[in-house]
Parts: C-alpha cells; sequence; structure tokens
C-alpha cells in the first residue's frame, strides 16, 4: 500500500494577547468535539518499543499506510489535554503480533471490524485519513487566520507599547506639571491671602478715598476763595510795593538822620555826663546822709526832731536838771544839717534814689565809696544790704542791679564792660575773705599791697568774675552767712567787723577808641559805741577797742584830706589802708549816719551826729575820671 500524507499543524498559543485567546477558544473546542467522535477502535500499534495513545485529543499531522496490511500511524504532539494512553498486552520489546481473523475492528459506524477484513479497515483508515485530512486544512486555515491575527496583534502590541511609553512619558511630563502645580497652588493660595489683604486696604482705601475727596470739594471751594483773596492780595500788594519803596526812600533818609543824632546822643551823653559830675562836686565830694531808725513799737522819739519844711536838718533835745537845785530843769537843743536827713519812715527805694546818681557815676569811670557808719543796733546794715524781699533791698543789691541795668543800655552805643566782684572782712585789724568756700583750718593770709599804678590790691583774696545780677546776689548772701557778728548789751546780733563790697569796672568802647576803669565801694562799718555802753568784757573788750580805733584813725584821715596834709595817714588801720583808693581827692564819697531813736541811746546820737558833721565840712578836692 501506499502511505497517504498527512498534513501536521502546530497551533500557538499566545496567553499574552487577549484577543488571540478568544479568536482561538471557539476552533479548538470544535476540534476536540470531531477527535472524540473519530477516536479509533482498533488495537493500537506499537512503534519503536513504545505504545502510542489510543486516542489523541487532536488530529495527527501526517500519516502513513502501508499496503502490507498493518498500518502504522505518527501521531503528533497533541493539542489540549492528552489522554492516557493503553497499554498492549504484549510486553515491551516483543514484536506486534499480527492480529487474526476473530480480531474485530470497531468501524466508523460504531460495529467492530473482523481481524480478516482488512480492506475495510483500509477503508476506515482513508476514512479518517480523509476526516483529519479536512480537519488539517481546516485547522491550516485557523492558523493562517490566527498568524495573520497574532502579527496584527503584534503590530498592534508594539504600538500599545509605544503607546504605553509614551504614556509613561506623559505621565512623567504630568507628574512635574503637577508638582510644578503644587507650587503654583501654594502660591496661589499666598496670593489669594494677598488678594484679601490687599481687598481690605482697597476698601479702607476707598473709604479714605470718599473722605479726600470730600476734603477735595471743600479745599476747591477754598481754593476758590482763596484765588479771589489772592487776586485782591496782589492788587493790594502792588500798591504796597509802591508804598514800600516811597518808605525804603524814607528809611534810608531817616537811616541818615539817626546816624547823626546817634552822634548827637552821644555829645549829649558827655555832656550829661559832664553836668552830671559838675553837680556832684557842687554838692561836695564828701556828702553826708542822716537816717533815723524807727522805734521798735512804732511810736515817735520826742527827743529828736526833724523839721517837716527842711529834709536837711536834724534836732536833739534834751531837759537837763540843775547841779545846784536852785533853778529849774533846762531844755537843750542840738542842731545839726547834713546833705539829706531820712526819718523813720523812709523806705528803701527812697533812701537808693538820692545816691542813684551817685553810682551812675561808676560807670563814668569815677571810683565811688558809700559807708554806713553809728553804733550799734542804728541799721546801718539794714540800709547797705537790707532782706531778701524787693521792697527791704538795700543799697548793696540795689546798686549792683543798677550798674548791670546800665550796662546793657551802654552796650547799644557800643560800650562793653567787665565787673569782677569781691568781699572782704576787717575783724581786729585781720583780713578775712568773706566769698572763702574752702576748710577754715586752711584759710590763707591776706595782705593789702599798693601796685605801682596806685591800684590798691589784696593778697589771696577771692576776685569772682561776674555776668548777671543773681551771681552777684549769690556773692552777697555767702558773705552775708561768714560775717562775724556777736551779742551786746546793745544788740543781740551786732557785726563786730568791718565788711567792705567792691565792684571791679571796666569798659571799652572800640567803635571810639575810649576805656574807663573805676572801682564801685560799699562799706557796712561795725558799730560805733562807748566802752562803759556796751559793757563789753574779754573778746568784745578786744573787738570794741579794734573798732573805735579803726574809725577814729577814718576820721583822722578825712580831716588829713580836708586840710590837706602832705602825709595822710592811710596806714594807721586795715580799713583806711583798704579805702585809700575811694577816700582822696579822685574818688566820690558818700556817708550814711545812722542813728537810734531810743533815749538811753541820746549820747551815743550825739556823737555819731558830730562825728558826721566833722565829715560834711570836709571839702576834698574835685574829683577826676579814670577814662583814656
Amino acid at each position: 500500500m501506499s502511505r497517504l500524507p498527512v498534513m501536521t499543524s502546530k497551533r500557538v498559543l499566545t496567553s499574552s494577547n487577549s484577543e488571540n485567546s478568544q479568536f482561538m477558544a471557539p476552533a479548538e473546542k470544535k476540534m476536540r468535539r470531531e477527535q472524540d467522535a473519530h477516536k479509533p477502535q482498533a488495537a493500537a500499534t506499537v512503534i519503536g518499543h513504545r505504545q502510542a495513545p489510543a486516542a489523541a485529543t487532536r488530529a495527527p499531522l501526517s500519516a502513513s499506510t502501508r499496503t502490507a496490511g498493518a498500518a502504522t500511524v505518527a501521531i503528533g504532539p497533541s493539542r489540549g489535554v492528552s489522554k492516557r494512553p493503553i497499554a498492549s498486552a504484549a510486553p515491551r520489546g516483543a514484536a506486534v503480533a499480527k492480529p487474526s481473523a476473530a480480531t474485530k475492528t470497531v468501524g466508523v459506524g460504531g460495529s467492530r471490524r473482523k481481524p480478516w477484513d482488512l480492506k475495510g479497515k483500509v477503508t476506515d483508515m482513508e476514512d479518517k485519513i480523509r476526516t483529519y485530512q479536512t480537519k488539517a486544512r481546516s485547522a491550516n486555515e485557523e492558523m493562517e487566520t490566527l498568524k495573520g491575527s497574532l502579527s496584527h496583534n503584534q503590530n498592534r502590541m508594539s504600538q500599545l507599547e509605544k503607546e504605553v511609553e509614551q504614556q509613561k512619558s506623559q505621565i512623567r511630563k504630568y507628574e512635574t506639571q503637577l508638582e510644578a502645580l503644587s507650587q503654583v497652588r501654594q502660591e496661589l493660595e499666598k496670593v489669594s491671602s494677598d488678594k484679601n489683604l490687599l481687598q481690605k486696604e482697597l476698601s479702607n482705601l476707598e473709604q479714605k478715598y470718599k473722605v479726600v475727596e470730600t476734603l477735595r470739594d471743600s479745599q476747591e471751594t477754598e481754593l476758590q476763595t482763596l484765588k479771589m483773596k489772592l487776586s485782591v492780595q496782589e492788587s493790594t500788594m502792588t500798591r504796597l510795593q509802591n508804598t514800600l519803596r516811597d518808605r525804603e526812600e524814607e528809611v534810608h533818609s531817616l537811616k541818615e538822620t539817626v546816624a547823626e543824632q546817634k552822634e548827637e546822643l552821644h555829645a549829649g551823653e558827655m555832656e550829661r555826663r559832664r553836668l552830671h559830675n559838675t553837680i556832684q562836686e557842687l554838692k561836695g565830694n564828701i556828702r553826708v546822709f542822716c537816717r533815723v531808725r524807727p522805734l521798735v513799737d512804732g511810736g515817735f522819739s520826742k527827743h529828736i526832731q526833724l523839721p517837716a519844711s527842711d529834709d536837711k536838718s536834724i534836732v536833739l533835745a534834751k531837759t537837763e536838771e540843775s547841779h545846784t537845785g536852785k533853778t529849774g530843769d533846762t531844755h537843750k537843743n542840738y542842731n545839726f544839717s547834713f546833705d539829706r536827713v531820712f526819718g523813720p519812715k523812709a523806705s528803701q527805694q527812697e533812701i537808693f534814689d538820692e545816691i542813684s546818681l551817685l553810682v551812675q557815676s561808676a560807670l563814668d569811670g569815677y571810683n565811688v565809696c558809700v559807708f554806713a557808719y553809728g553804733q550799734t543796733g542804728s541799721g546801718k546794715t539794714y540800709t547797705m544790704e537790707g532782706e531778701e524781699y524787693d521792697d527791704t533791698r538795700g543799697v548793696i543789691p540795689r546798686a549792683v542791679q543798677q550798674v548791670f541795668k546800665a550796662g546793657q543800655k551802654l552796650a547799644t552805643q557800643g560800650w562793653e564792660f567787665t565787673f569782677t566782684a569781691s568781699f572782704v572782712e576787717i575783724y581786729n585789724e585781720t583780713l578775712r575773705d568773706l566769698l572763702y568756700t574752702g576748710k577754715a583750718s586752711k584759710r590763707p593770709e591776706h595782705e593789702i599791697r599798693k601796685m605801682s599804678n596806685n591800684e590798691v590790691t589784696v593778697t589771696n583774696l577771692t576776685y569772682e568774675k561776674v555776668y548777671t545780677e543773681d551771681q552777684v546776689q549769690g556773692l552777697i548772701a555767702l558773705a552775708k552767712q561768714n560775717r562775724s557778728t556777736a551779742q551786746t548789751s546793745q544788740n543781740d546780733r551786732s557785726s563786730r567787723s568791718h565788711s567792705v563790697f567792691q565792684l571791679h569796672i571796666e569798659g571799652v568802647n572800640a567803635g571810639r577808641d575810649v576805656t574807663c576803669k573805676s572801682t564801685l565801694c560799699l562799706v557796712d562799718l561795725a558799730g560805733s559805741e562807748r566802752m562803759v555802753k556796751s559793757q563789753s568784757q574779754g573778746d568784745r573788750f578786744k573787738e570794741m577797742t579794734a573798732i573805735n580805733s579803726s574809725l577814729s584813725n577814718l576820721g583822722i584821715v578825712i580831716t588829713s584830706l580836708a586840710n590837706k596834709e602832705s602825709h595822710i595817714p592811710y596806714r594807721n588801720s586795715k580799713l583806711t589802708y583798704l579805702l585809700q583808693g575811694c577816700l582822696g581827692g579822685n574818688s566820690k564819697t558818700l556817708m550814711f549816719v545812722n542813728i537810734s531813736p531810743e533815749l538811753d541811746s541820746f549820747g551815743e546820737t550825739l556823737n555819731s551826729l558830730r562825728f558826721a558833721s566833722k565829715v560834711n565840712d570836709c571839702v576834698i578836692g574835685t574829683a577826676s575820671s579814670n577814662k583814656k
């Protein structure tokens, strides 16, 4: 027999492609059903000592038929699940026995062929082969279809992979964009919060804008009003400018007139000074004022009489008893006349007004000396220093005030003044610095020396430059605290020393090349009284002796000056030696004689008035100004 060609086919399953699996599933199931229906019932042929499977799940891909009566079938790989093979009765390795005639074979119709019916079997096999060939062709067609589908699916898969890569790339881009968008979102949230704040600010600004608009409207209205006023003011200004030019011409003319009047004023000032000093010279270089202290109870003293029509006379009246007793009491009057007599009601201002012209002479270059003389308790310190209140201030603070005010007034005429103050005390013929602020145990010693230009100076003394009136008042208060006082029978707090306040004045008028130099000397003398009256003992007796000695020497110096003696005994006491520059002919001197109104002070009052009368009778010559 000739071999029959058997087509073989190989089914390829692709699990990765869902389309191929769905496409192949129906065909596979169909082939399995056909194979199960055409399973041969004949005995299996063993090839190569191995038993072939009784039935295959798939049709064999190739087969060969031998004409010798035995068919050998080569079974290819099966598709699907393989059936368990039926074991042969012959042992392994033994030859297969030829079928006998009694053997029956199951045919197509299910009936078993007789073993000897080889032709029938061949026919059955040919039918089977044709069936298998049909199945094979169908499988090949199906395979071709599947191959085309596989190629298509592979192309589709490559495209999908490319698309997947593109999608992954796009996803990466989207992730990058998402990160950027997250940052943008944060920025957007921040911008949103800023926007809210800005909206609030905008709302506030809108409100302010409305207010500003209202103000603008009002200001525009005001501006229109101001414009109208401005036009009026411009016309007025034009008129005033014309007037101003006329006034400037007048001012220029007036300035020339003022310059001429300043020259005339300066000439008038110089003439005033000359006439002022002439009046002072006519009144006498040593002038004496008498001041009566009021009684403590405010009454009037009967033994002191002040004529109402004469302010230059004073009368002391005393009733004396008869020494023999044969005659009645006698009344005796003592008449005195001075440059001015002030009663108990005279004020501090009234006292100073009388000597203010004398103080003015100090700024004109004249040495001026004012001193208070009298017994203890007669009011010398009150006259010179006074008290803290304005109405009760004495000669020294008022003189300082006048000097500073006059200096400021003269500054407008080109004068510039320098003031230097000192305060010294003469106690028991010893000099003490009343402006000293150091330790008492380290007080320096002082000596009076006369310079080559005849000026008197004190060694180791405090000379304080002063610029204001208040500064001088402070120095006066300090000196008042440091001055030596003690209790006597005449006064609870008696001044036991002479205090000398000196204000050195230097003036310069650079525009006119004129200078002047003078000293204002204000002295509060210690109380003068007889030893029997004061009842002083011990240190008080020593103090009284020194005080009376210096006052006596003062009277001797004044008398010597009045008599124009060749030798003036200034060196007999520290007081006259210190005041020699203010007592000579080149100075203007005024003495206050202070008297007590009590009847028991009659004797001391009489002695004080007699001494003052001698001084008032002295003429020591005409003073000259220290002006260059």
